[in-house]
């Protein structure tokens, strides 16, 4: 039972036992004060009655006659004259009389009166005693109307004090409730502070978990900050603030071969790799610090290219140096780059030519068409080749290769995926790959899921990552979401163990298709606690707002709550420290390699300590060696997915 409801009991208790108290209390003198009025009238009466029968005759017409006169006004439950040896003279008796007032409540307060007694005399002789007993009809009555006053005047103040008693409970319980909320915001790794209540025993202890709470959210951020700059430099290029070799090489894998959502569903765009000649002479000329200006301009004239260049709200537009002098852009979403590399090497020349330097020959371009699915060391390697051929075709020259670099896994055009996506949906032509988690002791944490679809009946299956990025260029990234939560709930009903899900943030943010989720869910609260369900890192980001609501809703359900692909958009740390997540799964582009990169090593390990320290757990990806098993372990991850885990 609930603390409001003890209290609210409590209340009604007390209140109905003062109540009852002071109403017997109350009908009892009033009872005890009715009787004694009543046995004085009845002496009064009997007095009166024997005078006046004492004057008359003594016949018995006479006194029959007088009696009935006195009985008959229905006041007198009884009158009788009796001889000095006890023989009935006269009497009278009324055993019944209608009155309003319940019979119950005449059982319950019985009034009882003595008679009164009177001697009538002839003749100076004792003729005879009168007895007069009073009815007690008009007691009851008036005691009746006390009950009534009393009950009617108890609910009134009952009433108000009840009012008053749910404002007083309401003010007591705010505080309280606030105080709950704010330790199960620190269940959920949530950083909650409240206002102080009023009441002075509810305030320290709400003033001290408050600075707690602070103390540990102001350690998170300042954590969370350092490996932010940590992350910073480990990304990005010092001099010209442009993404390095690391994210871009990360970024561009996802682009080509990834399955994330999130991003625009582009299939195709440029990359254009750009080189800058002559470094060492324009230093000579112009001097170190110079020289390091005249890159950061560079740098931000080719992220603002890439930026006019592409959708803003694109992820997969990017500029990023590659080393000391070789730049490259990717330009998602265009049909041909070589507007695109005359304007860039127009404006570079200038550039140079703005800061004195004398170099005639300053820059090559050169351009090659990317389409998902294609592979990464072809696509590298075409881009080389049309660099060189730039080189080949004189100063500041550049050269395009618009042709695809190989085949494609997407031969149907988007109308015919249209069709293909409806038939596979109304067929339910899904299905789940597994792939297990586990802890560094070989324990399995869960199985993550891929899904796969057959695009044709009997045909072969699709991953995900063949037409995921198709599905949310036609908006149907929702309908395969509900698809896979379908399926995995059902892998659930027939196995033990629990399931990690991957939702694009387009789900998230569409409210239509998050209902739907919300509503299948409700149906299974006992299979929402082994299912764990994440979001690439870059949409929930980019959506923050959405995907918090996200994490709270869902983790009423009982699911828990991750982010994949983490690590490269990690530029609001603060963010990180409010959103209860359940674990983290690490970008696999930090785990390659792991055991010879040292920056790496410092950023997951400070990373895993703070992620520990709000209750998160950390997962590895992409896991391919024992070696890298071991570097991880050691840095304190929780749990690891890749090739190399069994």
């Amino acid at each position: 039972m609930s603390l409001f409801r003890q209290l609210w009991l409590a209340v009604i208790l007390v209140t109905l036992t003062s109540f009852t108290g002071s109403f017997a209390v109350s009908m009892l003198s009033t009872r005890s004060y009715l009787e004694q009025q009543l046995q004085r009238k009845n002496i009064d009466n009997a007095n009166s009655l024997a005078l006046s029968l004492s004057q008359l005759s003594k016949d018995s017409v006479t006194i029959g006659l007088q009696i009935a006169a006195l009985f008959d006004n229905g006041q007198y439950e009884s009158i009788s004259i009796t001889s000095p040896d006890g023989k009935v003279i006269a009497e009278r008796m009324q055993n019944h009389v209608d009155t309003n007032v319940p019979g119950w409540f005449i059982d319950l307060f019985p009034i009882h009166a003595e008679a009164g007694r009177a001697e009538i005399s002839e003749n100076w002789m004792q003729f005879g005693v009168i007895k007069v007993v009073g009815h007690a009809r008009l007691a009851h009555q008036a005691l009746w109307e006390q009950a009534e006053s009393l009950i009617i005047w108890f609910l009134a103040v009952g009433i108000l004090s009840g009012f008053i008693g749910i404002l007083i409970l309401r003010g007591i319980m705010k505080p309280l409730a606030a105080m709950a909320s704010q330790a199960e915001a620190i269940t959920e790794r949530r950083f909650l502070t409240i206002s102080e209540p009023r009441i002075l025993e509810l305030r320290s202890i709400t003033r001290a978990t408050n600075d707690l709470i602070r103390r540990l959210h102001n350690r998170v951020i300042e954590e969370t900050s350092r490996l932010a700059v940590l992350n910073n430099q480990m990304n990005h290029d010092s001099v010209t603030g442009l993404a390095n070799r690391n994210l871009f090489m990360s970024q561009l894998g996802e682009i080509v071969d990834g399955e994330d959502a999130s991003r625009t569903g582009a299939q195709s765009g440029f990359l254009l790799l750009v080189r800058l000649n002559d470094l060492e002479k324009i230093n000579q000329k112009l001097g170190r610090s110079e020289t390091n200006k005249l890159l950061f301009q560079a740098g931000s004239l080719m992220s603002r290219i890439a930026d006019e260049a592409s959708d803003l709200e694109s992820s997969d537009h990017l500029a990023a140096r590659l080393n000391g002098s070789d730049f490259v852009l990717i330009i998602p979403d265009i049909d041909d780059a070589s507007q695109l590399a005359d304007r860039l090497t127009t404006e570079l020349t200038t550039l140079l030519s703005q800061s004195g330097g004398e170099i005639t020959d300053f820059c090559h371009i050169g351009a090659v068409r990317y389409r998902r699915g294609d592979k990464l060391s072809e696509l590298l390697a075409n881009a080389d080749a049309a660099l060189a051929t730039a080189e080949g075709m004189g100063s500041n020259a550049w050269h395009v290769i618009a042709c695809p670099s190989g085949p494609s896994p997407f031969t149907a055009n988007i109308g015919d995926w249209r069709h293909i996506f409806s038939d596979a949906l109304s067929e339910d032509r899904f299905k789940l790959d597994f792939h297990p988690v586990a802890s560094p002791t070989g324990e399995q944490l869960h199985r993550e899921t891929v899904i796969c679809m057959q695009a044709q009946r009997n045909g072969g299956w699709l991953d995900a990552k063949d037409f995921i990025a198709i599905a949310a260029r036609l908006d149907l990234t929702g309908f395969i979401d509900l698809a896979t939560v379908r399926h995995a709930l059902e892998s659930l009903k027939l196995s033990s163990g629990e399931l990690a899900i991957y939702l694009s943030v387009e789900t998230i943010v569409a409210w239509e298709f998050r209902n739907k989720l919300i509503d299948l869910l409700r149906q299974h609260p006992d299979l929402c606690r082994r299912l764990w369900v994440e979001v690439p890192e870059f949409g929930a980001f980019r959506k923050f707002e959405a995907f918090h609501d996200f994490c709270h809703t869902f983790k009423k359900l009982g699911c828990r709550i991750g982010v994949d692909h983490f690590g490269h958009h990690f530029t609001e740390p603060q963010k990180l420290a409010g959103l209860g997540l359940d674990y983290i799964k690490v970008d696999s582009s930090f785990v390659h390699g792991i055991g010879q990169n040292r920056e790496n090593q410092k950023f997951l390990k400070g990373l895993c300590n703070l992620a520990h320290r709000i209750g998160t757990i950390v997962i590895a990806t992409g896991v391919q060696t024992e070696m890298e098993q071991k570097a991880l372990t050691k840095l304190g991850f929780d749990g690891m997915t890749g090739p190399g885990i069994r």
